[in-house]
């Protein structure tokens, strides 16, 4: 146990020729890249994934340096260790070492100048099937005093891995029935584009609601061909939300996608009174977001619907948030509801809505999830924050879903997280008889295929709303 806490080296004086040691550790993704931030070198072999998976390299493979860099680990921290001074080093790499491979890097005491306190050691690394990848030799200079040291804790190191958290939403999403999806107005490439990965992903079938012309011309500058893809015909942007939310009232369709046309105009037609897509419950719009530095995904809302809503349309707000998560299978989602400070004030309506939200989901009037508010922000996704102010909470520093105040302070967290913390956004709007994507204009083809996964996985598993009807 002492060796945990400890680093010790052996002086010149203890060391014999045929004296040995060794360090074995396994190539993960993450030293990869690491090393490519610390060296510059990005040579694709080592960090592209879809160039290492060809012919040549069958997966990314470290790069040569890094067995060489365990080679320095034994030298500088066991045999001889702390005091080691590096002369030169000369090494032959042999076969490559892959991601998820465990390597042993061995050195061993050859020759030994006792004038000059200098080692010359044999350097081998071996693979789990004990074959060598790395051979060679190093020279150096010994320490000669006894150095015995606390062990130096590296930090944590989180590296963000952009698109991973919604690779497993469409892998949540597998053996799932595609469902028929209204691709409103896609007469941009981006937004075409993005139906169409959605439904190579088996997530969506498409219907292309817009002008013919203007719909055929995206497919062309987005290299897509539309052969096998229902098509109507509409003259422009609003006749094409009409028609959509028409065939969703009819029970056509299983979802919505907003393509190149403003929020509002499929909002519109959605929310009237008559022959819009309302039901019992408010509509609202949650981003879930993967942002950098948060364990798990965050859930955003509402920050596109609501402009300031109400207390019970904050509860419907609620609702639909944690029905997408329980569909997603968390089981007990917890909820934070935002506000400026963590207790209650009279000078604050945020504070009160937050307080009675809170006793409303005590009584059963929000079902399914933890709810607790009010909380800051810090204090909803930062433990330290919560312990600071004494919050003893299964929710503060621990949120799955955070209910901004109102509309202007939700869509300005969102943009935020999404713009200067590198956050990754896919999101629906909830509440209506069929859940809407609503992507922004400028939103990559991997947020539009998660939203879709969002949409499709909501579909099969969450529980109908009263005034639901559409099938799938």
């Amino acid at each position: 146990m002492d060796a945990l806490h400890f680093i010790e080296n052996r002086p010149f004086a203890e060391i014999a020729v045929g004296d040995t040691a060794a360090l074995t550790r396994t190539l993960k993704a993450q030293d990869l890249t690491l090393f490519a931030l610390a060296s510059g070198d990005t040579n694709p072999a080592y960090v592209d994934a879809d160039y290492a998976a060809g012919d040549r390299f069958h997966g990314i493979v470290a790069h040569g340096l890094w067995g060489g860099s365990l080679i320095s680990a034994v030298l500088g921290t066991v045999l001889p260790g702390p005091g080691t001074v590096y002369l030169s080093q000369s090494l032959q790499f042999l076969f490559p070492v892959k991601v998820g491979e465990a390597v042993t890097a061995r050195v061993t005491v050859r020759e030994r100048d006792a004038a000059r306190a200098r080692l010359v050691l044999d350097c081998v690394c071996m693979n789990g099937r004990g074959e060598a990848v790395i051979t060679g030799e190093a020279e150096v200079i010994a320490p000669t005093e006894k150095v015995r040291r606390p062990r130096v804790l590296l930090p944590e190191v989180h590296l963000h891995e952009r698109g991973a958290h919604w690779r497993r939403l469409v892998e949540a999403a597998a053996g799932l029935t595609p469902i028929r999806t209204a691709v409103v107005h896609p007469r941009d490439a981006l937004s075409l584009a993005g139906a169409l990965a959605a439904r190579r992903a088996g997530l969506i079938e498409p219907v292309l609601i817009g002008p013919p012309a203007k719909v055929e011309a995206a497919a062309i500058a987005a290299g897509e061909t539309l052969d096998g893809i229902e098509r109507v015909a509409a003259p422009h942007s609003h006749a094409a939300a009409e028609q959509a939310v028409a065939l969703a009232r009819a029970g056509k369709l299983a979802a919505l996608m907003k393509g190149a046309l403003h929020t509002d105009e499929i909002l519109a037609p959605a929310l009237h009174k008559v022959t819009g897509l309302r039901t019992e419950r408010r509509m609202s719009h949650v981003y879930a977001l993967d942002v950098p530095h948060y364990p798990k995904a965050l859930f955003l809302t509402d920050t596109a619907v609501n402009i300031a809503p109400t207390l019970a349309e904050k509860r419907d707000i609620v609702q639909n948030a944690i029905d997408l998560c329980r569909a997603l299978g968390l089981a007990l989602p917890k909820v934070a509801i935002l506000s400026a400070v963590e207790t209650v004030s009279m000078r604050l309506t945020s504070t009160l809505d937050a307080a009675a939200l809170c006793k409303m989901a005590e009584r059963g009037q929000i079902e399914g999830g933890l709810v607790e508010g009010p909380l800051a922000f810090d204090n909803a996704v930062s433990r330290e924050a919560a312990a600071a102010k004494g919050l003893a909470s299964t929710v503060a520093g621990d949120a799955d879903v955070l209910v901004a105040p109102d509309l202007v302070s939700g869509n300005m967290l969102a943009k935020q997280l999404i713009h200067l913390a590198g956050a990754d956004a896919a999101g629906l709007i909830l509440g209506a008889r069929v859940p809407i994507v609503l992507t922004s204009r400028a939103d990559r083809t991997g947020a539009r295929v998660a939203s879709c996964a969002l949409a499709q996985i909501f579909v099969h598993r969450a529980r109908p709303v009263a005034g639901e009807g559409a099938t799938a």
